[in-house]
């Protein structure tokens, strides 16, 4: 046998052992899908006629890289084929570096941009929820999970990425230098609205966005607002439990969320006796920005009639993920449960649907933003008529 032949079987073994370690890790005693070992029988004649009959000699382990990736590709944008390095770090925990650049991205083809924190270096730039970046620093996104294009955006505060930027059905990109920096402000703010209201906007659902969401709205209540808006639009980071610590202070009684993993696995989280604090009338505002813990909030107080969403359908990610680890010191980050409405509807891949449907304004590359806010205009009207 030559040496060739025995790294093309060991090549063309490898997705076999995959699939059998992960599966024994995250399903054990479970049963194969019907149909998945000819699935594997066809990778094994693809990829030996591509090393044998590609029009130029092809490098093996590109090609089982792209494999790999492929596999995780077909699951969710949370889910990742991880570098060695990559492992190595969640390993060590080390720490991102302090320099961000406000996006918070997912894997959609290229790269689609969900959330631009407010005040950011992505925000003066104006870019925005939908925005698709195509290049980081000259690197093509197409192959880039959402987890790996995280980091990728984070550097040394002061440090420089350029990234290439395609908006709507614009044909031109446009190329975009942002300086990096580290995040200041707190993770809301808060005003009185002409009518009377309080608008709470979170910038952030980072750890302790829970407590400045309670101390904003608290803030407009003793100022007299009789209802108050909490705007999520284009809100996509934090984790499910600060989403379930905010859904805390404005449920009183009932199912918050449930964390749902593969078979009857779950997890139900209600409110607690001392829940419920904030009575206030409530509107949420969200977009197709709206994920991660902020769909958990949303959907907990929506589902238990707190509060009504208005704007445009959210994103659909709201979902757990843990390191699987796989021969060769590679890895999977991969979702092994799903957060549930109350009513036990997934949120995950599927979004929350608002009550009133009100689309954001289509913007072009260096126009301002509209100077009026119909969801925010919708949302007052709505409190208003609650309290009728």
């Amino acid at each position: 046998m030559t040496s060739r032949t025995r790294l093309l079987l060991f090549l063309i073994s490898t997705p076999l052992v995959l699939f059998i370690s992960v599966g024994s890790m995250l399903n054990a005693g479970s049963v194969a899908p019907q149909g998945s070992f000819p699935h594997l029988r066809v990778f094994h004649d693809v990829f030996a006629r591509i090393m044998g009959n590609y029009v130029e000699p092809v490098n093996a382990d590109a090609v089982m890289e792209g494999a790999m990736r492929g596999l995780t590709d077909a699951l969710d944008p949370l889910s990742a084929y991880l570098s060695r390095e990559e492992v190595q770090a969640i390993e060590a925990k080390t720490p991102l570096p302090a320099g961000e650049t406000g996006l918070s991205v997912m894997s959609q083809y290229y790269l689609r941009i969900l959330g631009v924190r407010d005040g950011s270096p992505a925000a003066r730039a104006g870019l925005r929820t939908g925005d698709f970046i195509r290049m980081i620093d000259g690197k093509a996104t197409r192959d880039i999970s959402g987890f790996t294009a995280a980091r990728l955006l984070r550097g040394a505060p002061g440090s420089k990425v350029s990234l290439l930027v395609l908006r709507g059905t614009t044909v031109d990109p446009h190329m975009v230098d942002l300086v990096r920096e580290t995040p200041a402000g707190s993770l809301a703010s808060s005003k009185r609205l002409p009518g009377g209201e309080g608008y709470v906007r979170v910038t952030s659902f980072g750890t302790g966005a829970a407590a400045a969401l309670r101390k904003e709205v608290d803030a407009v209540r003793a100022a007299g607002a009789t209802g108050v808006v909490i705007d999520l639009r284009g809100i996509a980071d934090g984790s499910g439990d600060e989403g379930i610590a905010a859904a805390r202070h404005f449920v009183k009684t009932g199912v918050l969320t449930t964390l749902a993993g593969r078979g009857t696995d779950r997890t139900e989280t209600t409110a607690a006796p001392s829940d419920g604090g904030v009575t206030v009338p409530v509107a949420l505002l969200v977009s197709n920005g709206t994920a991660n813990a902020a769909e958990v909030f949303a959907a907990a107080l929506q589902g238990n009639r707190r509060a009504e969403l208005i704007g445009e359908p959210t994103t659909g990610l709201a979902a757990a993920q843990r390191l699987v680890k796989l021969p060769e010191n590679r890895g999977l980050w991969m979702t092994y449960a799903k957060y549930l409405a109350p009513d036990g509807t997934p949120i995950h891949e599927r979004g929350l649907r608002p009550d009133v449907l009100v689309e954001s304004p289509a913007v072009a590359f260096g126009d301002t933003t509209p100077a009026t806010d119909d969801a925010l205009t919708k949302a007052v009207e709505r409190l208003k008529a609650s309290r009728k």
